[in-house]
C-alpha cells in the first residue's frame, strides 16, 4: 500500500527499529525491492535519485514505483532522495512521491534552513513530509569524512524547518568503502536527545559493518539508505548471466536472476535493521 513518509517513520519510532530505504533505477530493481518487502512483511521506502527526476527517466519510472507500491501488501513510501532544489522536489510531488528529501547540506547553514523550510511548507499543502540534511554526507572519494553534524545545530535546524526526519553526518559516505567506516554512535544519541527524538537518517548504508548498523538503530537511526550495493548486486548478476553460453535472450527472462538477486540483498538488509514482520 502506498503511504507517506510520516506513516513509516511513526511505525519505526513506535517499534524501535529502522525503515530500510532502497534506491531503485528501473522496473526490475523496483520489483526486487517490493518482492523482498512482501516476503519479509516489512514496511519500506523506495527512493529515486534527483537526476532521474530532472531527466525524462523519472516520468517513466514514477508510474512503475507507484503501481508497485499500491499493489504491495506492505506499507511503501515513494521518496525523492537528495533533492537539491525546488525543481526536483516539485516535479517529484507532481509524479506522485509521498516523501521528499531536500538536501541543502552544501549551502550555508542559514541558506539550508531557508530552502528546507520553504520546501516543508510547500509539501505540507499535500500532506507530504520532508527529510532534511545537516552536515554534508560526502562520497568515499573525499579525502576525509569529518564534517559531522553537531547536536546544537541539529536542534535549531529541526525547530526552524519542521522536517520529519534529519539525515546526519556521523561517519558514513556515499559509495563503496575502501575500509569499513566507524560510526559516531554517541553523536547519534546526542542529536536524538537535542532534537526531542527526531527520526534520524543514515546515508551511505552500503558497506557499513552489521554491528555498526545495529548500534546505530538502537541509538536512534530510523531510516537507512542503501543504493550502491543495489547497483553492484544488479549489475554483477547481469554480467554473470551474460557469461553463460545458454543465457536467455528474451530480456524479461534474462532479468529474472537480477530481480531475484536484488530481492535477496534487500531481505538481508531488512533483517539487519529489524524491519521484518513489522508491517
Amino acid at each position: 500500500m502506498l503511504v507517506n513518509l510520516k506513516t513509516v517513520l511513526d511505525m519505526a519510532e513506535k517499534g524501535g527499529y529502522c525503515i530500510p530505504a532502497f534506491n531503485v533505477y528501473n522496473m526490475e530493481s523496483a520489483m526486487g525491492v517490493v518482492k523482498a518487502a512482501e516476503e519479509m512483511n516489512a514496511p519500506i521506502i523506495m527512493q529515486v535519485y534527483p537526476r532521474l527526476m530532472k531527466e525524462e527517466t523519472g516520468y517513466y519510472l514514477a508510474p512503475v514505483i507507484l503501481a508497485a507500491a499500491k499493489r504491495a501488501t506492505v506499507p511503501v513510501c515513494f521518496h525523492l532522495d537528495h533533492g537539491p532544489s525546488e525543481l526536483e522536489t516539485t516535479r517529484s510531488l507532481r509524479y506522485g512521491a509521498t516523501g521528499i528529501m531536500l538536501d541543502g547540506s552544501t549551502l550555508t547553514f542559514e541558506e539550508n534552513i531557508a530552502i528546507t523550510k520553504r520546501v516543508v511548507d510547500i509539501c505540507g499543502f499535500a500532506d507530504i513530509q520532508v527529510e532534511g540534511e545537516l552536515g554534508h554526507v560526502g562520497t568515499t572519494n573525499d579525502a576525509e569524512v569529518d564534517e559531522f553534524t553537531t547536536p546544537e545545530d541539529a536542534k535549531r535546524f529541526v525547530e526552524e524547518t519542521g522536517v520529519a526526519c534529519l539525515a546526519v553526518a556521523v561517519g558514513t559516505a556515499h559509495g563503496r568503502y575502501s575500509k569499513p567506516p566507524k560510526l559516531d554512535i554517541e553523536r547519534i544519541k546526542a542529536i536524538r536527545e537535542a532534537t526531542n527524538n527526531t527520526a534520524l537518517v543514515l546515508h551511505g548504508g552500503s558497506g557499513v559493518p552489521d554491528e555498526e548498523v545495529k548500534k546505530a538503530v538502537v541509538a536512534g537511526i530510523r531510516k537507512m539508505n542503501f543504493a550502491t550495493d543495489i547497483c553492484y548486486t544488479f549489475l554483477d548478476t547481469c554480467l554473470d548471466e551474460l557469461q553463460k553460453p545458454d543465457r536467455a535472450i528474451a530480456i524479461d527472462t534474462f532479468m529474472k536472476k537480477p530481480i531475484e538477486a536484488v530481492k535477496e540483498f534487500c531481505i538481508e538488509k531488512i533483517k539487519l535493521v529489524s524491519a521484518e514482520n513489522k508491517a
